[in-house]
């Protein structure tokens, strides 16, 4: 039995509410615990998986956040760099699964997060067990 952090950025709670609810479905279908730990943003939600990878008290990470384009350039700096920072804790042998949401509007999230359409946070919380498995495998190779 695995154990699993989930890290989300509650700047849209109602949002992050239906992508969390799909992770810990997922999680707890395949057997494992979870947690769940909170953060501002999604710019935030690297670190603090980078920071709960320090303890070893985990073994794989669902990164749960919504970011919805605005007026500025900012949406093009917090998607991107917060997946910059996922990808390279992926590269750093982290075992997890990226449910940013990266939409042009609520209705677009709507769909992505709602688990019984899109369900992404399901399936980010499938992707953290997956690599996990690989990860395990790659081990005793």
């Amino acid at each position: 039995m695995a154990r699993i952090l989930i890290v989300e950025a509650r700047f849209y709670a109602h949002l992050n509410d239906l992508l969390l609810e799909g992770a810990c479905a997922a999680i707890e279908a395949a057997g494992h615990k979870h947690e769940t730990v909170t953060v501002p943003g999604a710019l935030e939600i690297p670190g603090a998986v980078a920071l709960a990878a320090e303890t070893g008290r985990y073994d794989g990470y669902v990164a749960l956040g919504v970011v919805i384009r605005g007026e500025t350039y900012h949406f093009e700096i917090v998607a991107g760099e917060s997946a910059r920072g996922l990808m390279a804790l992926s590269m750093d042998g982290v075992a997890l699964g990226n449910g940013i949401l990266t939409v042009e509007d609520e209705a677009q999230a709507l769909a992505r997060a709602r688990p019984d359409e899109k369900d992404k946070g399901g399936e980010a919380a499938k992707a953290a067990i997956a690599m996990l498995a690989l990860r395990e495998r790659f081990a005793r190779a």
